[in-house]
């Protein structure tokens, strides 16, 4: 995928999506990048594609798309947004952009499965590592009868504290995907605790979930299945504007036990040296990323990495890396938080390191880049954020997930494992 772009002819390379599959087997670098606003794009996408809509290629290119000469491949779905797009990649000095031949309508022509909703492929693998692994979970109703005998529970919600504060299961306490190994230990102290993982649906509850099992937690794990989704639909009512935190403590061993789970999934620990032989690399793009809370990062962070909460960066891959091929690098002050997420990161197929230590040399202090929000009226409305969604969406939005394992064995493009 080396041939250049050349605007001013007017002529784009073209690529079949035997080409795309093709790359995805043998792990070469592509980003296969979906130029419709994202309500379009949910309706229909290959596994590995992502969405960066046409109109915010100069918002997000820079970010999500670190070297200039990596192998794109753009599409629609007839709408003719390809030649805009290319002109606008080029104005931004990349230089090896390609279409797909006939957009989407050929990848559906050649018989290759579209997968709905987005970061699917996070969703997908969520599926995989239940199906694989009988991650254990309670019912709506079983939890509500805990809550309801006072039972020794600790709910701990996955999510973003903003999703959380909209709306929580009564009792819960905040604790993002990637700090639980980290803040288990103060949040349940008693081994007799049962904790309750939950997000708004599936995939954070069980990787959640199963990442406590995964560290050896010594307490019973379970997740709330269906998350605040199967809450709402089992009639129970959802507490809003809880501000609960979760803190810091580890239950005995948890350092060293997501230490042993990385290096089971694959994970690689490098030291500054050695990574700067990975920054040096031309020919490969490298991601960097913070993965921790947002205030430790503010306080002092290398540089060089963009924030991005390990359990965010879990679930929204595609959004955070969406070169499927390129290197991930992680770092965390702590360790245990960028181990936990590279470990999963490792089971979806990346190539994943963790930095070892920097935190002693200058750091900077400065808040995370966020990017500016797209158009509301544009945006896939997920049937899991917010307060106001109709049980029909949400129960089809259930109902494909569970066929989702089923949809990646057809696919066969994914590469997933589970440890």
């Amino acid at each position: 995928m080396a041939c250049p772009l050349r605007v001013h002819a007017m002529k784009l390379s073209t690529v079949t999506p035997a080409d795309i599959r093709r790359a995805l087997l043998l792990r070469e670098e592509i980003a296969l990048l979906d130029l419709r606003f994202e309500a379009a794009f949910a309706t229909g996408h290959p596994l590995f594609a992502a969405n960066m809509a046409v109109d915010r290629i100069a918002i997000e290119a820079a970010v999500r798309l670190p070297r200039k000469d990596v192998p794109i491949v753009i599409y629609d779905d007839g709408e003719g947004l390809v030649a805009s797009g290319a002109e606008r990649f080029a104005a931004l000095g990349y230089s090896n952009v390609r279409a797909l031949d006939g957009g989407l309508k050929a990848w559906r022509a050649a018989g290759y499965e579209l997968f709905e909703d987005v970061n699917s492929y996070s969703k997908a693998f969520g599926e995989l590592v239940e199906a694989r692994r009988h991650t254990p979970s309670f019912s709506a109703d079983e939890v509500a009868k805990l809550i309801a005998d006072k039972a020794n529970i600790a709910i701990l919600d996955v999510r973003r504290f903003d999703e959380y504060a909209t709306m929580n299961i009564p009792g819960s306490v905040s604790v993002p995907g990637a700090e639980l190994v980290l803040r288990a230990g103060q949040a349940a102290p008693d081994p007799e605790t049962t904790i309750i993982v939950n997000c708004a649906g599936r995939t954070r509850s069980i990787i959640g979930t199963q990442s406590l099992i995964n560290a050896g937690v010594p307490n019973k794990v379970r997740a709330l299945r269906n998350g605040t989704i199967g809450w709402t639909l089992a009639r129970h009512t959802l507490n809003h504007g809880a501000d609960r935190r979760g803190a810091i403590g580890s239950f005995e061993g948890g350092a060293a036990n997501a230490r042993d789970v990385a290096y089971r999934a694959g994970v690689r620990h490098v030291s500054a040296n050695e990574m700067a032989a990975l920054v040096a690399t031309a020919d490969r793009t490298l991601y960097r990323f913070d993965v921790r809370d947002a205030e430790d990062y503010a306080a002092g962070h290398l540089p060089g990495f963009r924030h991005y909460p390990g359990g965010q960066l879990v679930q929204e891959t595609d959004m955070a890396a969406p070169v499927r091929g390129a290197r991930i690098v992680l770092t965390d002050d702590r360790g245990v938080r960028a181990d936990m997420t590279a470990s999963w990161l490792a089971q979806m197929g990346w190539e994943v390191y963790v930095l070892e230590g920097g935190y002693d040399g200058t750091l900077e202090a400065s808040p995370p880049l966020v990017l500016p929000k797209p158009d509301p009226a544009r945006r896939y409305r997920r049937p899991y954020e917010g307060t106001e969604v109709a049980e029909k969406a949400m129960q089809a939005y259930l109902d494909w997930e569970y066929g989702l394992v089923e949809q990646l064995r057809h696919d066969g493009t994914h590469g997933f494992y589970v440890i």
